[in-house]
């Protein structure tokens, strides 16, 4: 063998151990996180830094309240809203992605995502807003492990308190101060929904709350009674 091939060989070994050990290191934090509550996350270290370029003091809006002191009906309008099939589903739900591609070939642009709460939590958790192939399967191997290791009542209440809601604002009781300057827990249907709808892009829709909008929310309030929360 020559020495180009021999340098390529050992490349090629170091890249496959690297990336063995990162993965090992995304499974000991969604280990560790089905006990303890995330302080942090990806998405929530990337918006400080961004914050931070204009005021060197900004600080996110985030506080972490248990499962039992968020609204049930914000646990209904969420899963109505991003993922209905959520209890149901091992991560993906395969229906609704194809029928998200579908759509997106018919639009001739990428309009809907078909990405589970799962999978949604996966991205937040430690990767970034970026599209790109790599990044999809590794969402899907992380979503693959906190399948695994977590039950859906521990995913959704992580879920509801990492998910981003605004410039700087992450977590359902941060959203329901900045919003309704009430608590998680006093949230009622119709306030549930109105912040559910805005997940998809939450920092735009903080700014300008579109006709459309509103009539998602409309349908996603009649949806809420029939959502099965873990």
């Amino acid at each position: 063998m020559t020495s180009v091939g021999r340098l390529l060989k050992r490349t090629i070994i170091a890249l496959i151990l690297f990336i063995l050990v990162y993965q090992v290191w995304l499974l000991g934090h969604v280990l560790w996180w089905k006990w303890v509550d995330p302080s942090t996350t990806s998405f929530m270290s990337l918006r400080l830094d961004e914050l931070r370029e204009k005021n060197p003091e900004a600080r996110l809006q985030y506080t972490w309240v248990p499962y039992q002191r968020i609204s049930p009906s914000l646990k209904r309008a969420v899963i109505a809203a991003e993922d209905d099939k959520f209890v149901d589903h091992e991560g993906f739900d395969w229906a609704g992605m194809q029928k998200a591609l579908e759509k997106n070939q018919r639009k001739g642009k990428s309009v809907a995502g078909g990405s589970t709460i799962s999978q949604q939590l996966a991205k937040n958790l430690f990767l970034t807003p970026s599209r790109s192939y790599l990044r999809k399967g590794e969402e899907a191997i992380i979503t693959v492990m906190i399948e695994l290791l977590w039950d859906k009542r521990r995913i959704l209440e992580v879920y509801l308190n990492v998910v981003e809601w605004g410039n700087g604002v992450f977590g359902a009781e941060a959203a329901s101060r900045r919003y309704y300057n009430i608590s998680a827990a006093q949230l009622n249907a119709n306030q549930a929904a109105h912040i559910a709808v805005m997940l998809p892009n939450p920092r735009k829709f903080e700014k300008t709350y579109p006709p459309r909008l509103i009539a998602h929310s409309g349908r996603v309030l009649a949806r809420m009674a029939s959502a099965e929360v873990p």
